[in-house]
């Protein structure tokens, strides 16, 4: 009760009420006039219609100040909240002017909020000294580099930008504010900062790459040197059989360093891509026929469910796609069982400009927990290492960084003892082929 009464109060006192009380006065001096030259029966009237007219004014404006009340106190939670956050948050509204500038956007942009509050922002503002690094991230198009992350047309807008000196790597999330009636109050701008973790991410990869190179080179002499020895006639059965053996392991280890650099090729956004216009049931058709004979040495069949009408042409990499596809491909023949059979099937779908590929294998499956994690670095899952023990895990997210590059996508669908399926998607519009390899792995 304490509580409503002193909520109560608090609301009487509020500055919509001003208007209110001065209302009243008015009402009681009309009253007061009236009762002093008008009939009874209309003095009563006057009661009624005054007392009506001053519980509804009371409530209405009441109901006005407590909602005034209620916002402003969410506003200024809601200020609070932005303002304790370590990302940098701009709002500004149709015509870009800054209403709010958080004290992570001060520190970031070196600006303080009182000099951009009230500001119009404008791309001629990047003239302004100590104003470009903020203006280029407002103005996207401006900076140097820029990566989208979203899709076109997609909300909210995500983007990566990068600047060169000082090295500065944001991540630029924008969002349209909108109100209950779905009408477009302002944008928001919520810029992460993701220098230091790009730079741990670019030191790995970088290890990893000079590590690969400096092992690659005396492994190609060495598996040089094992070649040359497995081909001398002076060499009984016994050692013959060692040499190939240690020969076979140096070019498995090989393909594991390969393997390596191509990863952090990708993640860097380094891998290189060269499209061009082809015919995507052709290409199919030369990768199958590569892959038969280890088919056919693991004993499984391979089908190609042909297309029975022509499908457009998409732009793409052969050389670096048909690694995506023989990555996929293999899978399917070493985790198949005797006898077994994988089905390849090209389609273009019915709504969208994209060609989808499937391989449908009838092998061992996977794991439910484990689907999730399939195109996962150095993932493999728990029956596949029991049936072969060789292998990296880097295959599928090989796989899915070039397919990624070529503007698809590709998961895995599987039933444990039944098979696996993975479907790839490849567009068919030029447009949807990224302009610039997006690397920095899929964080």
């Amino acid at each position: 009760m304490n509580k409503k009464l002193a909520q109560f109060k608090s609301i009487i006192v509020e500055r919509e009420f001003v208007m209110a009380w001065v209302a009243c006065a008015f009402l009681v001096i009309a009253f007061i006039i009236g009762a002093f030259f008008l009939p009874l029966l209309f003095i009563l009237i006057e009661v009624v219609l005054f007392c009506s007219i001053l519980i509804f004014l009371f409530m209405s404006v009441y109901k006005a100040a407590q909602t005034s009340k209620e916002t402003a106190i969410e506003r200024n939670e809601l200020k609070s909240v932005l303002g304790g956050l370590d990302d940098a948050i701009i709002v500004y509204d149709d015509h870009f002017k800054a209403t709010f500038f958080n004290p992570a956007a001060e520190r970031l942009f070196k600006i303080k909020a009182d000099v951009v509050l009230g500001h119009t922002l404008a791309p001629q503002d990047v003239e302004q000294a100590g104003w470009q690094t903020l203006i280029q991230v407002v103005f996207s198009s401006l900076a140097p580099r820029v990566i989208v992350r979203s899709k076109e047309g997609e909300l909210p807008e995500v983007v990566d930008i990068s600047f060169g000196d000082p090295a500065l790597e944001l991540r630029v999330t924008t969002a349209p504010i909108i109100d209950e009636k779905g009408k477009k109050l302002a944008f928001m701008k919520i810029i992460h900062d993701r220098t230091d973790l790009i730079a741990a991410f670019r030191s790995n990869t970088e290890f990893v790459t000079v590590a690969s190179h400096q092992l690659r080179g005396p492994l190609t002499n060495i598996n040089w040197a094992l070649q040359s020895l497995g081909e001398s006639t002076e060499m009984n059965d016994a050692d013959k059989l060692i040499v190939t053996t240690a020969t076979e392991a140096g070019r498995n280890l090989l393909r594991r360093i390969d393997d390596l650099l191509t990863v952090a090729k990708i993640d860097e956004g380094h891998f290189g891509y060269n499209f061009e216009e082809a015919n995507i049931v052709d290409f199919l058709g030369t990768i199958l026929n590569d892959v038969l004979s280890q088919a056919r040495a693991a004993g499984v069949k391979i089908f190609f469910d042909r297309p029975s009408t022509d499908l457009p042409h998409v732009m793409i990499d052969p050389k670096q796609l048909s690694i995506a596809v023989v990555n996929i491909m293999e899978n399917a023949i070493r985790y198949n069982v005797t006898n077994g059979e994988v089905i390849v099937k090209v389609a273009k779908t019915d709504d969208k400009p994209f060609i989808v590929i499937t391989v449908r294998d009838t092998g061992m499956g996977i794991p439910a927990e484990s689907v999730k994690r399939l195109f996962m670095k150095f993932f493999r899952a728990e029956n596949a290492t029991k049936s072969q023990t060789e292998g990296s895990g880097l295959g599928l997210y090989i796989a899915k960084g070039i397919i990624a590059a070529h503007g698809g996508e590709i998961h895995a669908e599987s039933e444990l003892n039944r098979g696996t399926i993975i479907t790839f998607i490849i567009p068919t519009d030029p447009a949807l082929v990224p302009k610039s390899e997006i690397g920095a792995g899929y964080f």
